[in-house]
C-alpha cells in the first residue's frame, strides 16, 4: 500500500467557509436510525449523469445523485409512481429523495405531488447545467449535482432558491473547496470519488469513512431505514445495489416490500455481520459503503477498501 498523500477531516471538521454536511457518505448517516422504514429514494427514468452501472459508479453518496442506468423493461407509470408516494406517505415516511430523471418537467411534477399530499421533505437532484430548466417548487428541496470546479462552485452563488449541492470531487479537490470562499449557504455534500481499487487510494480513508451514528451497533449506518425503487419498479435496498432486488412493486405494494427479510437483513448489517470487521474497534464509527465494496469486489461483505483488514 502507498503512503498515505492526504489528510480528509470527517463529516464533523469541515471547515469555515462552506455550509459541508457530509463528506464520503449520506447526510442521514450519523442520524439514528429505528429499524423503521425512513427515506424512499425514487428513480425516474435511466438518468443521463456521467457515471453509469456499466463503467461503475465511483462515489460515496452515488446513491443520490443523477447517475446512467441500464432499464430491463418499461418504466413505472407516472399514476403507479404517485401511489407508491401515497403508501409512503401513510406508512410514515419523512424523506422523499427523486433522482435519475429523464424529463425535467415530470420531476418537478411528481416532487410537487409529494408536497402537495403532505410529505415532510421531499428532495429532487438537478445537474448544475439543468438549472436554468428548473422551475422552483415551493416545499421541494431542490439539490444539484456538479463535479468540482472553481467556476461551478461560484456558479452556485447566484442560487439561492437551492437546498444544497452534490459536489463530486477527489479527496485533493475537497481540500481545496475548504478553502474557497463562496456566496452558496445552502448544503454541501461532497460526494468522493474512490479509486477502482484501493492500491490507488490517495487518501486517509478511515478519517474518510468516519461517522458518529449511535444506533450502528444495531443498525447499518447507511442503509437502515432506506428503500429504493427503480425507474422499471424494482425494490432495492440502495439505488446502487441493482443485483439485490428484494420486491417488485409493479406486483406488490410498498407495504409488502417493507415486510422482506432481505430488505431487513440489510437495515440491520452492521459490522458484527461482515468477518473481517467483526473484531475492528473502529467498527461502530466506520462508515462503509456496500455498494462500493461491491462494485470493486463483486461480494457484499467485501472490505477492499479497508486499509486495516486487508
Amino acid at each position: 500500500m502507498e503512503k498515505v498523500v492526504y489528510s480528509v477531516a470527517n463529516s464533523v471538521d469541515v471547515g469555515t467557509s462552506t455550509n459541508i454536511v457530509s463528506v464520503g457518505k449520506p447526510p442521514w448517516s450519523s442520524q439514528s436510525h429505528s429499524g423503521e422504514l425512513e427515506r424512499l429514494i425514487i428513480q425516474l427514468g435511466a438518468g443521463s449523469g456521467r457515471f453509469s452501472e456499466i463503467t461503475g459508479i465511483p462515489r460515496s453518496i452515488g446513491c443520490i445523485g443523477n447517475n446512467s442506468f441500464l432499464l430491463r423493461r418499461e418504466p413505472l407509470s407516472p399514476e403507479r409512481v404517485r401511489e407508491i408516494i401515497k403508501d409512503f406517505m401513510d406508512i410514515g415516511g419523512k424523506e422523499l429523495w427523486l433522482t435519475n430523471y429523464d424529463r425535467i418537467e415530470y420531476l418537478t411534477s411528481i416532487a410537487a405531488y409529494a408536497v402537495e399530499i403532505g410529505v415532510p421533505e421531499v428532495y429532487a437532484v438537478v445537474k448544475l447545467e439543468d438549472l436554468e430548466s428548473v422551475h422552483p417548487v415551493e416545499g421541494v428541496r431542490f439539490i444539484a449535482e456538479l463535479e468540482y470546479s472553481k467556476e461551478n462552485i461560484q456558479k452556485l452563488g447566484a442560487q439561492d432558491w437551492l437546498h444544497g449541492a452534490l459536489v463530486m470531487a477527489t479527496a485533493k479537490q475537497y481540500d481545496e473547496l475548504k478553502g474557497l470562499k463562496i456566496s452558496f449557504r445552502g448544503e454541501i455534500y461532497v460526494d468522493i470519488l474512490y479509486p477502482g481499487s484501493a492500491r490507488k487510494l490517495d487518501f486517509n480513508v478511515i478519517e474518510m469513512k468516519r461517522v458518529l451514528n449511535q444506533s450502528a451497533e444495531t443498525y447499518h449506518d447507511c442503509l437502515a431505514g432506506t428503500l429504493a425503487i427503480t425507474a422499471e419498479g424494482y425494490a432495492l435496498p440502495c439505488p446502487l445495489l441493482r443485483n439485490y432486488i428484494v420486491a417488485d412493486v409493479k406486483e406488490v405494494g410498498l407495504r409488502k416490500a417493507l415486510r422482506k427479510k432481505r430488505l431487513k437483513e440489510f437495515w440491520k448489517m452492521t459490522k458484527d455481520k461482515i468477518e473481517a470487521c467483526s473484531t475492528c474497534p473502529f467498527k461502530y464509527i466506520c462508515h462503509d459503503c456496500r455498494a462500493l465494496e461491491y462494485q470493486a469486489t463483486g461480494e457484499i461483505k467485501g472490505i477492499e477498501y479497508c486499509l486495516i483488514n486487508r
